[in-house]
């Protein structure tokens, strides 16, 4: 995967208020992550979103390479 910028992700998603709604925050915090990151716990909840999205382009495996098993245990 490229560097995919925390802006793309959210936009592919839909928005900051569709991501908002999907995670269960204010629209204000989604914009402020579009500059930054967004916080491991919400990555988490829009991951699988992500790869579908994207296509597979945004794999949960890229964006949690060191714990995905954990998290996905299904993902081989």
């Amino acid at each position: 995967m490229e560097n995919i910028s925390t802006r793309a992700m959210i936009k592919l998603l839909g928005g900051p208020t569709k991501v908002a709604n999907l995670v269960g925050v204010s629209v204000p915090a989604v914009s402020m992550w579009q500059n930054g990151i967004i916080p491991y716990d919400k990555l988490v909840i829009l991951a699988a979103t992500l790869e579908k999205e994207s296509a597979g382009l945004i794999t949960r495996k890229e964006l949690f390479p060191l714990s995905y098993k954990m998290i996905w245990p299904e993902l081989k």
